[in-house]
C-alpha cells in the first residue's frame, strides 16, 4: 500500500533535508515523497533535489507564494493514493513510521485519521517534554495500553474539543476525507483542529497507535508561539470553540457541547502562557489571554 508523503516547504533547508532523509530511511519502502516549495528565497533547495537519485522523490516549486493553508490544499489536490501524510518540513519520521501506520490501517480499515505515537524534539534534535506535551500525552490522549484506540463521531469530537492532543504533521489521512472537508477560512491558527472536528461531526473515525515512531519538532520561536504573544491564537480558539458548541448543540451531542462551553484545557493553557505574555509586554496578547481565561 503506497502512501504519499507531502512536505509543504518554507523554512530552514537543512532541517528539510533531514526530514527527507528520515523518509528515505523507512523500513517500508512503499512510499512517494512530494516536496512543494512555496517560493522559499533560496535557489539552492531545487539544486539539492536535482542531485537526489530516487524516483520516489519529487520536488516542485510554486509559481507564487500560496501561504501555508493554500499549500496544504495544493498537496491534497495532487494526492493520488488512498492515504496521505502532510509532513512538517522540520519533523522526523522514525524508520518504523510507515510500518506502524500500515498495521494501524490493517487493524482499523475504516479510520479517516491515524495518529501514531510521537516524541517531541527541540531545535537541536534533543528530546524534550514541555508542559503542553506532558498534558497532551499524559492526560488528554486516550489510554489503551499497547493496543489501538478507536474514537468515532461524538466520542472523537468530545475528546478533541476537550483538548487537542493530536500532532498534525504526524497524522495519516484518508485522502477522501481531506477532499470532502476543506480548511475553514478565517481560522488560520486553529485550522487543523477545525478540520478534524468536521471529520468527527460527520461521524468519522480516529485510530491512535501509541507506538512512538515520529519526532515532532517544537521551536521556542515558532509561528505558533508568536500568535500566542500577539493574541491571535486565543482569539481564534474562542471563535472556533463557540462554533463547535453551536454545531454540537444542533446535533444533540451534549458531551461535546459541554466540553466546548467549558473549554477547560484551553483556559488552563491560557493560564500557563500568561506569565510569558506578561514578560513580553504585548497589550493585545495580554488582553486576548485574559479574555480567553475568563470569558464565558
Amino acid at each position: 500500500m503506497t502512501i504519499e508523503i507531502f512536505v509543504p516547504f518554507w523554512g530552514d533547508p537543512e532541517l528539510l533535508y533531514a526530514t527527507v532523509e528520515s523518509v528515505r530511511q523507512q523500513d517500508n519502502s512503499d512510499w512517494r515523497l512530494i516536496v512543494i516549495d512555496d517560493c522559499y528565497p533560496d535557489e539552492s533547495v531545487g539544486a539539492h533535489f536535482d542531485g537526489i537519485d530516487d524516483a520516489r522523490i519529487s520536488y516542485t516549486r510554486n509559481t507564487t507564494n500560496l501561504g501555508i493553508t493554500e499549500n496544504y490544499r495544493e498537496a491534497i489536490r495532487r494526492a493520488t493514493t488512498e492515504h496521505i501524510v502532510i509532513l512538517g518540513c522540520d519533523d522526523l519520521l522514525h524508520p518504523s513510521y510507515l510500518d506502524v501506520v500500515a498495521r494501524t490501517i490493517e487493524a482499523v480499515p475504516t479510520a479517516d485519521v491515524i495518529q501514531p505515537g510521537v516524541d517531541v524534539i527541540d531545535e537541536t534534535g534533543a528530546i524534550v517534554r514541555p508542559l503542553v506535551d506532558r498534558v497532551k500525552q499524559g492526560i488528554l490522549a486516550p489510554r489503551g495500553g499497547q493496543g489501538v484506540a478507536v474514537l468515532t463521531g461524538e466520542q472523537m469530537a468530545t475528546s478533541l474539543i476537550r483538548g487537542d492532543w493530536l500532532y498534525w504533521p504526524s497524522l495519516v489521512f484518508r485522502t477522501e476525507a481531506l477532499r470532502h472537508f476543506d480548511f475553514r477560512d478565517g481560522l488560520p491558527i486553529i485550522q487543523d483542529l477545525a478540520l478534524l472536528m468536521d471529520i468527527a461531526f460527520d461521524g468519522g473515525t480516529l485510530a491512535f497507535s501509541p507506538t512512538v515512531c515520529f519526532s515532532y519538532r517544537r521551536h521556542g520561536g515558532s509561528a505558533s508561539q508568536k500568535t500566542l504573544l500577539d493574541g491571535r491564537r486565543f482569539r481564534d480558539e474562542r471563535t472556533y470553540y463557540a462554533l463547535a458548541r453551536q454545531i454540537a448543540h444542533a446535533k444533540g451531542w451534549r458531551r461535546t457541547e459541554r466540553a466546548a462551553r467549558l473549554r477547560l484545557m484551553s483556559r488552563l493553557h491560557g493560564i500557563a502562557e500568561l506569565p510569558g505574555v506578561l514578560r513580553h509586554g504585548n497589550r493585545a496578547g495580554l488582553e486576548s489571554t485574559v479574555a480567553h481565561i475568563f470569558a464565558i
